[in-house]
């Protein structure tokens, strides 16, 4: 009995002690490994490689390509519809990972209601993240008005920009309907109702009406230009008289903010949006062909 009531109490100790050794061990390693685990995710974060919730930041590219019109009539598949960049504008915007834009320009221009229909999503997304924009071959007329309303623009040495200007071309065709034999019979409700057809020429009130209207759609341009870009209006109307820049002289003008391309336009976006690490880069859409 003596020996058994003396293992019995050698025995208890030595179990409850190697139990608690093993719980202990276990827990150690745990908190260990929570811990490495802890320094792995801050590095990332403090890198800026991932996000609060551990999204890679991103930055997204948005193309708008070719001659702008504000929606798809007639349908041209090479036209940069503005209902299609401002619906990839919005959904970059509202996508929380996505931290700045890259808005990628390669357009002749298009028509005013086009370029303000972008540049009012540009304003809206601005108040949230920022957007630069990248020129490719082409940023002129229509095309720069849109860009000047970016935090920053980058162009290429060659690209051409600029083309600050407004033109509205009218056909005369009355010597070749004459010569063919072709009379017109028109009947109106008001002397301006057959503006702009072919079969006449304009006269001189039409000319001072269709003059008054241009006018007022280039002091738009200029004022926006002057706004996005910091400059007074008369300093942009001495080089808005509708000649074609390179990005060399663009930047020479202040019109540009950087030379360089589509990935120089990235990483001053991440720098604008203080990512530190390398962002993701995601297409809203794709270039046209």
């Amino acid at each position: 009995m003596s020996w058994g009531g003396i293992l019995g109490a050698e025995k208890l100790p030595f179990h409850r002690d190697t139990a608690g050794s093993v719980t202990i061990n276990l827990l150690v390693v745990a908190i260990a490994l929570l811990l490495v685990a802890c320094i792995i995710g801050l590095i990332l974060i403090g890198s800026g490689g991932l996000g609060p919730m551990g999204h890679k930041d991103k930055i997204a590219v948005v193309y708008l390509q070719g001659q702008m019109a504000a929606d798809r009539a007639p349908d041209d598949p090479t036209a940069a519809y503005s209902s299609d960049v401002v619906r990839s504008l919005r959904k970059a915007t509202d996508d929380s990972d996505v931290k700045a834009i890259v808005l990628r320009v390669n357009s002749p221009g298009g028509t005013p209601v086009a370029a303000e229909e972008i540049i009012d999503q540009i304003n809206r997304t601005k108040a949230v993240k920022p957007v630069v924009v990248s020129m490719g071959d082409m940023a002129t007329s229509a095309a720069y008005y849109v860009s000047s309303s970016a935090d920053r623009i980058v162009a290429d040495p060659d690209t051409f920009t600029g083309s600050i200007g407004v033109i509205w071309v009218f056909k005369n065709r009355t010597k070749y309907y004459s010569d063919e034999g072709v009379a017109y019979y028109v009947a109106k409700s008001g002397n301006f109702k057959d503006l702009g057809s072919d079969w006449r020429g304009l006269s001189d009130s039409e000319q001072k009406y269709v003059l008054s209207i241009i006018n007022q759609s280039y002091d738009r341009f200029v004022d926006a230009v002057a706004s996005g870009r910091n400059m007074s209006p008369d300093d942009v109307r001495r080089i808005a008289d509708g000649r074609v820049y390179t990005g060399t002289d663009a930047k020479a003008l202040g019109l540009v903010d950087e030379l360089g391309g589509l990935y120089d336009a990235v990483n001053i976006a991440a720098k604008l949006a203080h990512i530190d690490g390398q962002p993701d880069i995601v297409y809203m859409n794709e270039p046209k062909s």
